[in-house]
């Protein structure tokens, strides 16, 4: 008798090739339903319909197809056990060798605009997820294909071993199908907790966190990396969802293949130009090494902006990550190719410009156009599972900040302080920033104590430090930070307060004249 192959597909691509390829190649009989039956008959293939195949009709508009005894018996049987053997003979079921399934559109669906839930849920497939469950938990017996990247695999594997498919290549699309109803089942459940109605009374367990009590994460590999963060370390690029976002929809312009550490950095410099999107905002552009900024900066156009943020620290722009928020003009392409870069985002760019970078064909140029959408958790993986935290998007309200020193800033400083803190919240704990005319003058990244970090911004702005603001992301637990800021000539501070000895700080601060702000947000970064 010939093989049995049941074929029920929403993405038909392939399938036609495939099946022929059975039938003319393999002698195989084809089952299949609804929309595939059809597009195999207006094909010229022989197939017969579930419906026939069953003797049962499809019901409930379609909600019923395959959920029957012939076709999950067929699937489920185990060829090595008599009493598996008997039952099929009993019932008069088939064996099915082969089962090519892929599943109803829910993420196309819920990406479309005003899908309304009724909607959604009429793409919840019921069938397909049994069959591939089905098909994979019995893949010593046959073989389960979900996706078209497979179809020419599998035929490969028959014309080299005689018509069958070998146990590693079942076991690897067994593996492929649980996958997939994963992803499936985390997309829907995704999407109705987005169109769940909050309770009114949330219990105890959901005042406590609005994290989920699991967390299924999947991702599409979009292309595997070079390496990682270094060349021993293997490395791939995944996005989320069915509809590419972020820098999975982001358009290179030019230049070479993006390595991992290029998206790192490249996430961390949307991150800071995010703070300055929008049409309230000056032109701004920041400059990265490392994930941390070197050089950010306001200016009246574009132009201005990137040459006063290259000029903070032209050693450390060498090399580096530059985020705009404004479409690229011809003269900051022009300022742009003056020195090595890694990669360049920005929301677009004009044709004058894009001539000018050409000539720096190595440079990566990147266009975003949303730069302010980013992930609303960020996770972290450690030994034995992973961290889950909201991600650091709370929208600066200086209306909220207490003046807490007996000095009042002006206008213009606390505009400055604000300028500062939003760099800061961007730098690596423990992180101090000097700016002035909303330009950075000095970032001291990562220490150890934050009166090293101070010493460090402070050395790097040198005598500029007059008359500067400085921005801390953590309280001061001593006075120290206050005392070495005003001996350099900063004017202003601003930081989260809480400390045990803030009055130390504000006592210091009131005596060498400085302003002091508290914001009650603390901005740690590690």
């Amino acid at each position: 008798m010939a093989r049995l192959a049941l074929l029920s597909t929403s993405n038909k691509t392939g399938l036609i090739d495939l099946a022929r390829s059975l039938v003319e190649e393999f002698q195989f009989d084809l089952i299949s339903s609804g929309g595939t039956a059809h597009a195999l008959k207006e094909a010229g293939l022989p197939v017969t319909k579930v419906s026939d195949y069953t003797g049962f009709p499809e019901i409930l508009g379609g909600r019923v197809k395959t959920l029957h005894p012939r076709i999950h018996g067929g699937i489920l049987a185990r060829r090595d056990l008599p009493q598996d053997e008997a039952d099929l003979q009993n019932h008069h079921i088939r064996l099915i060798d082969l089962v090519v399934v892929n599943l109803y559109p829910f993420e196309e669906t819920i990406a479309q605009p005003n899908v309304t839930l009724l909607d959604a849920i009429e793409q919840i497939d019921i069938g397909g997820p049994a069959m591939l469950r089905a098909s994979a938990k019995n893949h010593h017996h046959l073989t389960v294909l979900c996706e078209p990247a497979q179809y020419e695999q599998y035929l490969h594997e028959l014309r080299q071993n005689d018509g069958d498919a070998s146990l590693t290549f079942r076991q690897k699309c067994a593996i492929s199908a649980f996958r997939h109803t994963a992803d499936y089942d985390r997309a829907i459940s995704t999407y109705l907790a987005s169109q769940q109605t909050p309770s009114a009374t949330p219990t105890a367990s959901e005042e406590a966190s609005e994290l989920p009590h699991s967390l299924t994460i999947s991702g599409l590999q979009i292309q595997p990396l070079r390496y990682g963060e270094n060349p021993h370390q293997p490395a791939g690029w995944y996005h989320t969802g069915h509809t590419a976002t972020g820098w999975a929809a982001a358009t290179k312009m030019q230049g070479k293949e993006l390595s991992y550490n290029n998206l790192v950095d490249l996430e961390a410099a949307r991150r800071i130009i995010a703070e300055f999107v929008g049409e309230e905002n000056q032109a701004a552009a920041a400059i990265l090494k490392h994930t941390n900024p070197c050089g950010v900066a306001l200016g009246e156009s574009l132009e201005e902006a990137y040459t006063k943020a290259f000029n903070a620290d032209s050693v450390s722009a060498f090399g580096g990550i530059v985020a705009l928020n404004r479409p690229i003009d011809s003269a900051t392409a022009t300022a742009l190719t003056q020195t090595f870069l890694e990669c360049v985002v920005a929301p677009d760019c004009d044709e004058e410009a894009e001539k000018i970078l050409k000539s720096k064909s190595k440079v990566r140029v990147l266009l975003l156009p949303d730069l302010e959408t980013g992930p609303a958790q960020t996770i972290k993986s450690i030994a034995g599972g992973f961290l889950v935290q909201g991600s650091d998007d709370a929208v600066e309200n200086p209306e909220a900040w207490q003046v807490v020193t007996e000095k009042q800033p002006t206008a213009d400083q606390l505009e400055e302080l604000l300028f500062a803190w939003k760099v800061c919240k961007h730098v690596k704990s423990n992180a101090i920033v000097i700016t002035n005319n909303r330009t950075t003058l000095g970032v001291g990244a990562g220490q150890m104590n934050r009166v090293g970090s101070a010493k460090i911004a402070l050395e790097q702005a040198s005598e500029e430090a007059a008359g500067a603001v400085l921005a801390s992301d953590g309280f001061f637990p001593f006075d120290d930070t206050v005392k070495t800021a005003a001996a350099a000539g900063i004017v202003a501070i601003v930081q989260p307060g809480g400390s045990l000895r803030d009055n130390d700080s504000i006592k210091a601060a009131n005596e060498l004249g400085i302003v002091m702000v508290l914001t009650g947000v603390r901005h740690f970064l590690h």
